[in-house]
């Protein structure tokens, strides 16, 4: 089977595209309502389900914060993706991260020294300082509070039918 299911918050904004066995999981353990259903069956020797395709939480996602960890997805949107120093959008698969203060300088791998770079101006900064290489971050760098919950990409012409009513719904 290779059927993905929907998951979205109590809001019904979409949050996550799960493999069916975890849809079937969380349908069991009871913390998400099913929205709507493939006309695929799954079954066991003592039950029979529709395998899910939209699930909602039954509860708010926590407004616990917790510190962000960095990781290299978490720098490029913290800096939305842009270019620190050109000032240019790009996709993540063009872009490096670029560290402000050169490791062999002593700089660390941290958000504090770390800026999303587009892979040209990365190479012409190279193993320099700011000063040595006259490019300088359009934003200093800094440990976020938070970062924006992003919403997965789904094309709305290639999704299952079973989802355009709760995607039409979020747009």
């Amino acid at each position: 089977m290779e059927r993905k299911t929907l998951l979205v918050t109590a809001w019904l904004l979409p949050i996550k595209i799960l493999h069916w066995q975890t849809a079937i999981k969380m349908v069991y353990e009871g913390s998400v309502n099913v929205l709507a259903e493939y006309d695929e069956e799954v079954r066991s020797p003592s039950v029979v389900w529709k395998m899910p395709a939209v699930l909602q939480l039954r509860r708010p996602t926590p407004a616990v914060k917790h510190a962000v960890k960095f990781s290299r997805m978490n720098v490029y949107q913290r800096d939305r993706f842009r270019c620190q120093y050109c000032g240019k959008r790009f996709p993540w698969s063009q872009l490096t991260f670029d560290h402000v203060t050169p490791r062999c300088r002593g700089g660390r791998t941290e958000f504090k020294n770390i800026v999303t770079a587009c892979k040209p101006c990365n190479a012409r900064k190279d193993n320099r300082t700011c000063d040595e290489a006259g490019m300088w971050p359009l934003t200093a760098p800094r440990w976020p509070k938070s970062l924006p919950m992003n919403s997965p990409v789904i094309d709305v012409e290639k999704a299952p039918a079973e989802w355009q009513e709760i995607l039409a719904y979020s747009a």
